[in-house]
């Protein structure tokens, strides 16, 4: 189901409970609401659209990849850059890295650990931030 996007950046601000196999509505939740918003939008996290839980998702090229649970595990080569995001109006400044290995959960519960560059790292990054309860 499309869900609306949260704007509570109180809401925002707290940090999201480990996901389990019982929160697979979230997932299907979060793919319907980014392909509602794919014109405007590379990446969701749970809690962006109301629920606290550490599930994201990534546009990859053609492709969509959830991630749960991920955990950024190593980041390499800092840089600043300005980001955007559907919870909140304009942009900010932050740090991200260039490249980082995240290990997480696909939608079967299977584990990965991969590496990642460039903008979809830095897309990871952001949605993790989410996780955290931080908002840029």
């Amino acid at each position: 189901m499309v869900k609306q996007i949260v704007k509570d950046v109180f809401f925002l601000g707290q940090k999201s409970e480990k996901a389990t196999k019982d929160d697979m509505q979230v997932i299907t939740d979060l793919k319907d609401t980014l392909k509602a918003n794919r014109d405007h939008c590379v990446g969701m996290a749970a809690n962006m659209i109301g629920y606290k839980k550490r599930i994201i998702i990534v546009s990859m090229g053609g492709m969509d990849v959830v991630m749960v649970n991920p955990v950024i595990l190593q980041k390499a080569q800092p840089y600043d850059t300005e980001e955007g995001c559907l919870s909140l109006d304009g942009v900010r400044k932050t740090k991200r890295y260039k490249k980082i290995r995240v290990q997480y959960l696909d939608e079967a519960f299977k584990q990965h650990t991969q590496e990642y560059a460039g903008y979809i790292a830095q897309i990871i990054q952001h949605e993790c931030d989410h996780l955290e309860g931080t908002v840029i």
